[in-house]
């Protein structure tokens, strides 16, 4: 198989369909990495909240992982090509992993509320992109997925609040 029978057809200006895959691919990326920093955290909570925060940790990840498939489909129904390994995903994630032996609760809350925040922004970057190409699809989805990441950013903040 070829690049060309990859190439999906579309009326979008191929430039412009680029910077709009190459910004999917990075949120895509990013929310891999969110995803396992989630899960990790998940995993490895403790103290007086474990059991709340165990769970939303849970939820969140899920909701994360639920946005990947659909940002994949975007990149491929404007032709292009998506990540396709753990490699792959690390060479386009901006998001900085977590690999400590313990982090605390609260920072825990934090480091995530702040990824999230920073995936809100990539969104933003990608919504200007795609209204730019008249890539009204991908602007329209955008706005679900930044809701999302704006709600978990919330949820983390006022959690931290007590913590």
């Amino acid at each position: 198989m070829t690049n060309e029978q990859l190439a999906t057809p579309t009326d979008l200006k191929a430039n412009q369909t680029k910077d709009v895959a190459t910004a999917l691919n990075g949120v895509l990326a990013d929310s891999y990495a969110l995803y396992l920093k989630t899960k990790n955290f998940h995993w490895h909570v403790s103290g007086p909240h474990f059991r709340d925060y165990h769970l939303m940790f849970d939820e969140q990840a899920a909701e994360i992982l639920g946005t990947t498939d659909a940002i994949a489909e975007r990149v491929r129904k404007l032709g292009k090509t998506t990540l396709r390994s753990i490699g792959d995903i690390s060479r386009h994630q901006s998001l900085k992993d977590n690999d400590k032996d313990f982090v605390s609760a609260a920072d825990m809350l934090k480091e995530l509320r702040d990824d999230n925040l920073a995936l809100v922004e990539a969104f933003r970057e990608l919504k200007d992109l795609a209204d730019e190409a008249k890539d009204n699809a991908t602007s329209a989805i955008v706005d679900e997925w930044t809701d999302a990441a704006e709600q978990r950013a919330w949820f983390l903040f006022e959690t931290a609040q007590g913590a």
